[in-house]
């Protein structure tokens, strides 16, 4: 025999409430909301793919405007936490792993920020000859190179290959990378004056598939970086991330006043 509806719509809308109520009032209302949400995400109270209330409940619980509660919903939506469906309602989204394209930022701050774990693995830090002749040129006879692969809660989403400027960063090689990134490290010795994106949909080598986990027909995203400080060319990398735990997402143009 079902439950009553109405009785059951009401426990949750009691519970919403007593949540709320909890998070204080030293942020705006909205956030308020987000936050009470992701609470319920991450203690797995509401899991991938099953549909959280709706507005008019939120509105209802919380006591809040339909315009707070849908800024709330647009925010998670827009962080790639929640996906909506035009006349259907509101879902926990799959998660993906998501990389800003317009800004070079460190991958372990991305990871801890999403309240996930961040590892990294090193294959190798060598020394070598440039098999490039444009990085010959711009790095001279000698760079530094580095392989690691970057973990999320135990899953790999990124596939860092890196070629460093000796001369910008002479110290990288005795770096112990396992407890600070290259990024984290390059951006310290050689502050970042310019940087380049390039971005194309690729299949991973074989190599590449068997570290980052993934069948060999899986798509990727490819992920061409150039990074200059005020001496000159400081690395170029090649991340590559499994599509199917990944998203880039920017923005441009300036807020409406």
């Amino acid at each position: 025999m079902r439950g009553d509806p109405v009785v059951a719509m009401a426990v949750v809308d009691a519970e919403l409430a007593a949540l709320y109520g909890e998070l204080g009032s030293e942020f705006a209302a909205y956030e308020r909301v987000k936050q009470l949400i992701m609470a319920q995400i991450k203690a797995r109270r509401w899991n991938a793919g099953e549909q959280i209330p709706s507005e008019n409940q939120f509105v209802a619980a919380l006591g809040l405007s339909r315009m707070t509660i849908n800024r709330a919903l647009r925010d998670l939506t827009a962080d790639g936490a929640l996906t909506r469906v035009m006349g259907v309602g509101t879902f926990v989204a799959a998660s993906k792993a998501t990389s800003p394209l317009f800004e070079v930022r460190n991958i372990a701050d991305e990871i801890t920020g999403r309240g996930h774990r961040h590892r990294t693995e090193v294959v190798f830090v060598r020394s070598e000859a440039p098999g490039d002749a444009d990085l010959a040129n711009a790095m001279g006879g000698t760079v530094f190179h580095s392989l690691l692969v970057h973990f999320e809660d135990g899953v790999p989403i990124q596939l860092e290959d890196r070629w460093v400027n000796p001369a910008q960063a002479p110290d990288y090689l005795a770096q112990d990378f396992t407890t600070v990134t290259p990024n984290a490290y390059l951006s310290a010795v050689a502050p970042l004056l310019r940087g380049e994106h390039i971005v194309e949909a690729v299949r991973a080598t074989h190599e590449e598939c068997a570290l980052l986990g993934i069948e060999a027909d899986e798509p990727s995203l490819l992920i061409r970086r150039r990074t200059w400080s005020s001496g000159g060319l400081v690395s170029v990398a090649r991340l590559v991330h499994p599509g199917s735990r990944s998203r880039l997402e920017g923005s441009f143009g300036s807020e409406p006043s």
